[in-house]
């Protein structure tokens, strides 16, 4: 990967630090996503409103896909990527591979939950019709900080 990737991923990571941070203002997992496409755009943006909407498949993920889809009017989400905050959990890849998404990028491992490399490997799965690129670790040490915050506040 080049150097301007790899600038390029930080930006973007940190775009989506900023905006999982808006997250907490509902009581939500300070979790955001970004979908951007082929020239570097963002076409899409969500972070976790489970808390606010009620609703256990709003993650941010899963939110930044149907933003996209909406801007592009096409579910197949090809020649973009999709940046989180932390690794996407089992129902995000699916939408991820669903979407046709050849790229994620994500910044903290879920050591409980996540299906990109650490629990379960679904985005690179060989029996499946769709295999994603995963970069992982990408402003790791942010990402991680502003979960453990969270979820220290909360116990207490």
């Amino acid at each position: 990967m080049s150097l301007p990737e790899v600038a390029a991923q930080r930006d973007w990571m940190t775009a989506a630090i900023v905006d999982a941070r808006l997250a907490l203002a509902t009581g939500d997992v300070p979790v955001a996503a970004l979908v951007i496409d082929a020239d570097g755009q963002v076409i899409g943006s969500g972070r976790n409103e489970r808390e606010l909407r009620q609703d256990p498949t709003a993650h941010a993920e899963i939110l930044a896909l149907r933003e996209a889809a909406a801007t592009r009017g096409e579910w197949r989400l090809e020649d973009t990527t999709l940046v989180v905050t932390l690794e996407p959990c089992v129902m995000c890849a699916g939408a991820i591979l669903a979407a046709r998404v050849p790229r994620v990028v994500f910044g903290a491992w879920d050591e409980k939950a996540g299906a990109s490399g650490s629990v379960y490997d679904v985005l690179r799965d060989r029996r499946l019709n769709h295999r994603v690129e995963v970069f992982a670790g990408v402003e790791e040490r942010r990402c991680s900080e502003l979960l453990t915050e969270f979820f220290r506040g909360s116990e207490q």
